[in-house]
């Protein structure tokens, strides 16, 4: 696990690991939907399995020599369902947006409508968003968040349905930082007949860690990340009942996949099997205890949450009543070492590429081992730096500040720098 063979044969590529690697140790990573994977996960996405085509699934491949690769795959599967409680599991999508774009096409036809959440008040582009593919061969239109309490207003929701009787309800986000009632949404779907779907992509791991409340035991379908909370490699998963396998695996492949990335499911069999373990709950919790502190810290000193508070991983903040823009305090930040990205506000008035807010989340310093002081710590940092965002001499000492205290969480003590 140093690289040797790759310093060897490839020493540019080796030098640019090792400057991530010193980044990713030296910083502190915020991203909501960023989280560090465990050796044995590294171990597995660079595994032999790279090595082998599996068009098919596990006794039924379109190759031979697939024996272990089932093995593998049938792990996967086994541990995603015990995880989840669900009665299918599909793990060969290659990564969230596959995952939802599988569903549509095994349980839509073009032109039906899908009502799912306005990506602005936190849902998702693959949920529907004018410039995405879906957006062409789907009708989809978009319920908001309340503008006084930063809730999913699920009368207006229930008022959307009747009005367009959807086909599928889509419940999900990637920036929406409260519970979201599940058997609501079923009872709005049942009274229009429509499917039901949820993308728990940020969420799946709180949810196997007992954390928050679980859509499968109302929603048709369930698609996920297996990174972010979950702490997996990069990929897809969709889970759903009995009684839509068939069809979901047809539109995976060969709908819309060849072979399958063997190492990666073999990965995630690995971080299945550690979700399972009763230390994960424990995890889950952290998270949340952690992004709670955090809140807290940013709201003493001013900062607008969106939503009014979190009841998840993340933190979408409003920068305006800080006169500071979300892409400057990204900048800002990501100078003194800590990474976060700009994201749009509810109804923001200001430019994608330059919103208004900035995304944050507490997974990956979770992992580290972080806890509620280090949270108050760190927001006390962000705080200092985007009061005065210019100050670049502040940005070079906190950068310091924050290298001694990730130097007391050590990412990887047996992977060499």
């Amino acid at each position: 696990m140093h690289y040797t063979n790759l310093k060897t044969s490839d020493s540019d590529t080796y030098s640019s690991l090792e400057r991530e690697l010193a980044r990713q140790q030296d910083g502190l990573e915020l991203i909501p939907s960023e989280n560090y994977v465990s050796l044995a996960v590294l171990e597995a996405l660079g595994s032999v399995a790279t090595n082998k085509y599996s068009e098919g699934y596990p006794g039924r491949r379109y190759y031979g020599g697939n024996e272990y690769i089932d093995e593998i795959e049938q792990l996967a599967i086994d541990r995603a369902k015990k995880l989840f409680d669900v009665e299918h599991v599909n793990v060969q999508p290659l990564s969230g947006a596959p995952a939802n774009m599988a569903v549509y096409a095994a349980l839509l036809k073009p032109g039906d409508t899908v009502l799912g959440m306005d990506l602005a008040h936190g849902g998702h582009l693959t949920h529907g968003h004018p410039v995405t593919f879906p957006a062409k061969v789907f009708n989809f239109v978009r319920y908001k968040t309340d503008r006084v309490s930063g809730l999913i207003d699920y009368e207006h929701v229930r008022a959307m349905a009747h009005e367009h009787k959807p086909k599928m309800i889509l419940a999900g986000y990637s920036a929406y930082s409260r519970l979201i009632d599940w058997k609501m949404f079923k009872d709005i779907a049942d009274e229009v007949g429509a499917l039901t779907m949820a993308d728990i992509a940020h969420i799946a791991g709180l949810i196997a860690g007992d954390a928050m409340d679980s859509p499968v035991p109302y929603f048709d379908v369930v698609t996920t990340t297996t990174h972010k909370t979950l702490r997996g490699p990069r990929g897809g998963m969709i889970m759903c009942k009995e009684q839509h396998a068939q069809a979901i695996d047809k539109s995976v492949f060969p709908g819309l996949q060849g072979g399958p990335h063997e190492n990666n499911i073999t990965a995630k069999a690995v971080a299945f099997n550690e979700a399972l373990d009763p230390s994960f709950v424990d995890y889950a919790e952290q998270i949340m205890k952690n992004t709670k502190a955090l809140e807290a810290t940013l709201k003493k000193h001013g900062f607008h949450v969106c939503f009014g508070q979190t009841d998840n991983h993340l933190l979408l903040i409003d920068l305006t009543n800080k006169n500071v823009s979300g892409k400057t305090a990204q900048e800002a930040l990501d100078a003194a070492g800590i990474t976060l990205n700009m994201n749009m506000v509810p109804d923001d008035p200001r430019s994608p590429l330059d919103p208004s807010g900035i995304r944050m989340g507490t997974p990956a310093l979770t992992t580290r081992g972080m806890k509620e002081p280090e949270m108050e710590q760190i927001g006390e940092w962000i705080n200092n730096i985007i009061s005065d965002t210019s100050n670049t001499d502040l940005q070079k000492q906190i950068k310091a500040e924050i290298k001694e205290l990730t130097s007391q969480f050590p990412l990887y003590e047996n992977l060499g720098r």
